[in-house]
């Protein structure tokens, strides 16, 4: 068995067996397959696709490949969260603290941003002193004492995945139901929580732009968690438009505080109250999931989960005294709004209510801006963003401001895409309904 005829086998869209999928993942994890050769062969796959037991194998490799936590001996059932990945998608900062304020312990493994979608751990590094990486050990005192835990992928926590996963975003490997599948499955699985709940995004700024193309993803990792024996349901939820306001890492930051706070924007709030309620449910709290619902909204009303929050960030070593003390203005006042040398507007050349608003632009501005990254080795700037500040229905005059810039580069080639990431029309638009559908498995 050698990699070029694993290769070439793929490119002919043959089926790989388990040993041969498992023969890649372990070469590509210890240097024994080189870069090009992995490239190679991620190509093969997004063109040929994968059936469910080649994808099943793949997260299964990619899973063993490294540590995987055993949380069992944490009483209760250990839920996570997982998004496949939007626009301004700071939701993983609110379900969190709100399963913690509910009794429910939540143990999380993220990502950095991919492309054109941001990463929550690039989110949290922009609070000062935020810890992003423990021992294990750590990490399972956390959730126990508190129910709650954050990491980013260490070299012991599925590190096969965090090659491909950076591989991938380098080689235009993103959009592929196996691929992204099993590198979501296999951060969940190896985290060690009982039930994984997935936000699958669906538009123009996901992955995903279909909701047939994302429903097939939601089966398919629900399948995957089915088959490795992990409870596993999918949220689809709306990606058209940036989910809020704010696209960037601090400033999505400081929205999630806002909501935390009961003064987010209604979409957030949804698809947070939304997400909360699947983990809860599924996790067996309560008897449904309205009932969920309502217990997920009440730990927003009442401050119980921001109170979480606050607990989870000092416990990570974050300081939210000088976030706030540098950010606090963020969102409050445009014109105040100096995290960066350089802020700048976007104004519409005509009045009219926005009746698009296309998220994948959007996010591609706000890479250009600094806020994600062209290659897999660029640098964030956490201060870089934009403030989405007309939404779709809403009304815009001639010259008036649509988007806000944050950033300390040129930002033209920002602006031109934002220009053209929204129409508007004479006709007030309602905007589609956020909450698309919930896949179980079967």
């Amino acid at each position: 068995m050698n990699i070029k005829e694993i290769i070439s086998k793929k490119k002919r869209g043959q089926p790989l067996t388990a040993d041969e999928i498992k023969y890649f993942v372990d070469g590509f994890t210890n240097g024994s397959v080189p870069d090009y050769q992995a490239a190679a062969l991620l190509m093969a796959i997004y063109f040929k696709g994968m059936d469910s037991a080649e994808v099943s194998a793949l997260t299964d490799a990619m899973v063993h490949s490294g540590e995987v936590l055993d949380l069992s001996a944490i009483p209760g059932v250990k839920v996570d969260k997982h998004s496949t990945g939007g626009v301004g998608d700071k939701i993983s900062l609110v379900v969190m603290p709100v399963m913690a304020a509910l009794g429910i312990p939540s143990a999380k493994m993220s990502g950095r941003g991919l492309g054109h979608t941001g990463g929550t751990i690039d989110k949290l590094e922009s609070i000062p002193g935020f810890r992003t990486e423990m021992p294990s050990g750590e990490f399972f005192d956390n959730v126990r004492k508190y129910g709650i835990a954050l990491v980013g992928q260490t070299g012991s926590l599925a590190p096969a995945d965090k090659k491909i996963y950076a591989l991938r975003d380098a080689t235009e490997c993103v959009d592929s139901v196996p691929l992204i599948a099993s590198s979501i499955m296999s951060k969940k699985i190896a985290s060690g929580a009982d039930v994984i709940v997935l936000d699958v995004k669906v538009g123009s700024g996901s992955f995903m732009k279909t909701e047939a193309e994302a429903r097939e993803l939601a089966q398919t990792m629900a399948a995957i968690g089915g088959a490795l024996g992990k409870k596993t349901v999918a949220v689809l939820t709306a990606m058209e438009q940036p989910l809020g306001r704010e696209v960037g890492n601090a400033c999505e930051v400081f929205e999630a505080i806002q909501i935390l706070r009961g003064m987010g924007e209604n979409d957030e709030l949804e698809v947070a109250v939304k997400i909360s309620a699947c983990m809860a449910y599924y996790a067996g709290k309560y008897e449904n999931l309205a009932e969920a619902e309502k217990a997920a909204a009440d730990v927003i009303v009442n401050g119980k989960a921001l109170a979480k929050f606050e607990e989870f960030v000092k416990i990570q070593g974050g300081d939210l005294e000088k976030f706030y003390y540098n950010y606090s203005l963020l969102g409050a006042d445009e014109k105040m709004c100096r995290l960066s040398d350089k802020v700048s507007y976007v104004v519409a050349e005509k009045s009219g209510y926005v009746s698009e608003l296309d998220a994948e632009k959007i996010g591609r501005a706000a890479m250009l801006l600094g806020a994600g990254r062209l290659k897999k080795d660029d640098k964030i700037d956490h201060f870089a963003g934009i403030r989405c500040l007309k939404k779709i229905g809403e009304y815009v005059n001639e010259g008036e401001a649509v988007f806000l810039m944050r950033s300390n580069v040129e930002y033209e080639s920002a602006a031109e895409l934002l220009r053209n990431s929204y129409r508007l029309s004479d006709l007030r638009v309602i905007p589609g309904a956020v909450i698309l559908g919930v896949v179980e498995q079967q």
